[in-house]
């Protein structure tokens, strides 16, 4: 991504801002359009009113893929991203603030649930699980929002550099996004969501990209948040 943003013939702008806005827009719905995918492409059996034996096990393969994607994110991505730009920056010292960062996020999320668990009012032991079931599906639900939101702030940045770089960005959010919302999918069946309500909750956290490209196109005339956004970029 720095290479792209090198190039001279992409880092120039259009002359024409509703082509921009547009392609941001275009481009943010493209990707929250990738929520409802995993409804067309997975069974109805799995996770469905008809699952069996079978199809439960088509379930775990499918969280196993989850878990998969999630793990290769961070792990081959994001993490080594992180170090290379303490790297670059000739902040050694920061290994020790990033490490503590990554457990900080972990354990805020795992004692978030555990509060929520322990706080729910339900008494019938039957409905109380079935609830505390679904927080884990809550909880992907809020991590997938910031993710979406990230996602927006990148391409409406994106498209405000150019359109050509726009494209280029919006294209390797899809290649990243679709195993992930099959994941999410995945994640939202085995919590006690059904097919419909899994799909509807990815669009509703899609509607947070959107918001992210939006304000990122509202405020290109901001120097502070401009140079903000160029670094998520």
């Amino acid at each position: 991504m720095e290479y792209i943003l090198s190039v001279p013939e992409i880092v120039q702008s259009l002359p024409t801002g509703w082509t921009q806005w547009a392609g941001a827009i275009g481009g943010a719905i493209l990707v929250g359009l990738t929520g409802v995918l995993p409804l067309w492409v997975v069974p109805e059996k799995v996770g469905g009113r008809l699952s069996g034996p079978g199809n439960d096990d088509n379930l775990k393969y499918l969280l196993a893929f989850a878990v998969g994607g999630l793990l290769g994110d961070v792990f081959l991505h994001l993490l080594p991203e992180t170090y290379q730009h303490m790297i670059d920056a000739g902040d050694e010292a920061g290994a020790g603030t990033i490490g503590v960062s990554v457990l900080t996020g972990i354990l805020t999320f795992l004692v978030l649930e555990k509060v929520l668990e322990l706080s729910n009012p339900e008494t019938n032991e039957e409905l109380r699980e079935k609830e505390n079931k679904k927080i884990v599906g809550y909880l992907n639900l809020l991590a997938n929002c910031t993710d979406n939101l990230l996602h927006g702030l990148a391409v409406g940045t994106s498209f405000l550099s150019s359109f050509r770089l726009g494209v280029t960005t919006t294209a390797a959010i899809l290649l990243h996004e679709i195993p992930h919302e099959f994941g999410d999918f995945a994640i939202l069946l085995k919590s006690g969501f059904d097919r419909w309500e899994a799909a509807k909750a990815q669009m509703s956290t899609a509607l947070v990209g959107l918001m992210g490209a939006l304000l990122a196109l509202a405020f290109e005339n901001n120097n502070d948040l401009e140079t903000l956004l160029m670094y998520i970029l």
